[in-house]
């Protein structure tokens, strides 16, 4: 049996509590993590270099065993101490509570989002500044999804050191298996989200009572406030669909007239890069970051007046079937994508433990 290289640089990647269903958070952790084992082999033998991912004790072993795996414990959180030195932590978004490795020569975190700074109290706003803060000051570098989030974390909370904007990629799911949700009779405009106030359903409804004529189908996870949403008194062209699987948001992708994504706040709006792999019409809120991700290939709301809104959905369906704009559209969506961000990753990871630029 050969021995393994020894190792002499041990990254340790933490993912925090993050689980699947908390949404785009751990789809980017998953997405970078999977990329991670899959060269993790090729870096080891290369160049010494060891992965290990740091998470909750039931996913231990979920991305393969050409990775190490630490389960995360609560005393992390005041003092975290290792059996082995890492050179390298990077914890996958901000929201990690565990602190870095005792000893640890590099501290890179991913902000994915100052999104409190928007629409909360001046206490709420004070007390995430201050744990931020107290984040960044045991930290050497910092990577954020979107130019918008950058600057939010300069401007807000005064940071000086190296920082770089990598893009999440979204998952194309064009050729994926569909199951239909329903039979549709006319065209529909599909939303997706888990629907609480930030992402704007209201103004969904609130139009869709002045246009009858079409029909309105919102998804997302069974959240409190996506149950409250679709028991409370709606228009009768609204259908709620929660829990859905893959392939029934696939075929709502796939069959839907137009997206519609009207949110005040977002880190970074996978859904939008999803519906656009399909060619598809994409309306957002010019809000955040989510001008920045859609593009000139979206369309979008600076208020949210329903027979305006109208009017811009109108409008961008008419546009929508003019020759060449699907394919415009899904050229945009090409520009996101998981290995692309992973390499990236990568790439500054070998910056950060000072290894030549290729492996």
């Amino acid at each position: 049996m050969a021995l393994l290289p020894p190792v002499r640089h041990e990254v340790l990647v933490s993912l925090g509590r993050s689980s699947p269903g908390d949404g785009g958070i751990f789809e980017f952790s998953s997405q970078l993590a999977q990329r991670i084992a899959q060269v993790a082999p090729s870096w080891r033998e290369s160049q010494g270099v060891g992965f290990t991912f740091h998470l909750r004790p039931e996913l231990q072993g979920v991305f393969g065993g050409d990775v190490g795996y630490l389960p995360l414990r609560r005393l992390d959180r005041w003092l975290h101490r290792t059996d082995r030195p890492f050179s390298l932590w990077h914890s996958l978004h901000q929201m990690n509570k565990s602190r870095p490795p005792v000893g640890c020569r590099q501290r890179l975190v991913t902000i994915h989002d100052l999104n409190y700074l928007y629409g909360r109290s001046p206490f709420s706003v004070w007390r995430h500044n201050g744990q931020l803060r107290r984040l960044l000051r045991r930290t050497d570098h910092v990577t954020t999804v979107s130019r918008h989030t950058a600057q939010d974390v300069e401007r807000t909370l005064g940071w000086r050191g190296p920082l770089d904007v990598i893009y999440n990629g979204a998952r194309n799911l064009s050729r994926d298996a569909q199951e239909p949700l329903f039979e549709p009779v006319r065209p529909f405009l599909f939303h997706l989200s888990r629907m609480s106030p930030s992402k704007n359903p209201q103004a969904l409804l609130a139009m869709a009572a002045i246009w009858p004529e079409m029909d309105f189908v919102l998804c997302g996870p069974p959240s409190g406030d996506a149950k409250a949403l679709a028991a409370a008194p709606h228009p009768p062209n609204v259908r709620f669909f929660l829990g859905i699987s893959e392939a029934q948001k696939t075929w709502a992708y796939a069959n839907c007239t137009g997206f519609l994504f009207p949110s005040l706040t977002e880190g970074f709006g996978l859904p939008p890069i999803e519906a656009m792999h399909f060619g598809k019409p994409v309306f957002l809120a010019r809000r955040t970051c989510l001008p920045e991700i859609g593009g000139e290939v979206a369309s979008y709301f600076d208020d949210f007046e329903p027979a305006t809104m109208r009017r811009i959905v109108e409008r961008g369906l008419a546009q929508g079937v003019e020759p060449g704009r699907a394919d415009a559209v899904r050229a945009h969506a090409a520009h996101f994508d998981w290995d692309r961000a992973a390499a990236h990753y990568l790439s500054l990871y070998r910056l950060l433990l000072g290894l030549p630029s290729e492996v």
